[in-house]
């Protein structure tokens, strides 16, 4: 179908540690437990209400798995951007099941590390590669086929499955008028 769009955009709490998991052929593929919340005041008691969704998020990209597997923790607040996918299997009674999942694969896929690098508890290993100064500011990574674009979130880690490198303009190389 020309002229379709399948893109998500989360953001949320990571429910686990990333579980990392090898294809056939030594692939490592990262799955991920996404929290999201909604929240709002029931009209009746005057009760604050939530609702919490499970998103299932499977990161493709060799260098993506990379990051994810030395910097994402359970509790990690993370804005991702994938597409959906639904897989079909067959389970031990032979009953065919699906599931949806946010894939980040290709171009396509990416997230942005909302915490801060040293607000866990323990640094991770090599932290100090992506932490100068206590800042967490490593470079968005983009194809040079790819349209450039600034981070929504300048001051965090932001990561791409597209290869090269480009920092975000600054703030004030914007103009202050709309152009149309």
């Amino acid at each position: 179908m020309a002229g379709s769009i399948n893109k998500v955009i989360l953001v949320g709490n990571l429910g686990a540690d990333p579980e990392i998991r090898s294809t056939q052929d030594g692939r490592e593929i990262a799955n991920l437990s996404l929290a999201t919340a909604d929240s709002w005041k029931d009209k009746n008691t005057g009760e604050k209400r939530e609702k919490t969704e499970w998103h299932r998020v499977v990161i493709f990209s060799p260098s993506l798995v990379a990051i994810a597997k030395q910097y994402l923790r359970k509790g990690a607040k993370i804005y991702i951007e994938g597409s959906l996918q639904t897989r079909k299997w067959q389970d031990n009674n032979g009953q065919d099941r699906y599931t949806t999942e946010v894939v980040l694969q290709g171009y396509s896929g990416s997230f942005t590390m909302l915490d801060n690098a040293n607000s866990s508890n323990q640094q991770q290993p090599g932290a100090s590669n992506y932490a100068p100064n206590n800042n967490f500011t490593p470079n968005r990574t983009q194809d040079s086929n790819a349209k450039n674009s600034p981070s929504p979130f300048p001051d965090k880690g932001v990561f791409s499955s597209a290869s090269g490198g480009d920092n975000a303009p600054a703030a004030d190389d914007f103009e202050d008028e709309i152009p149309f």
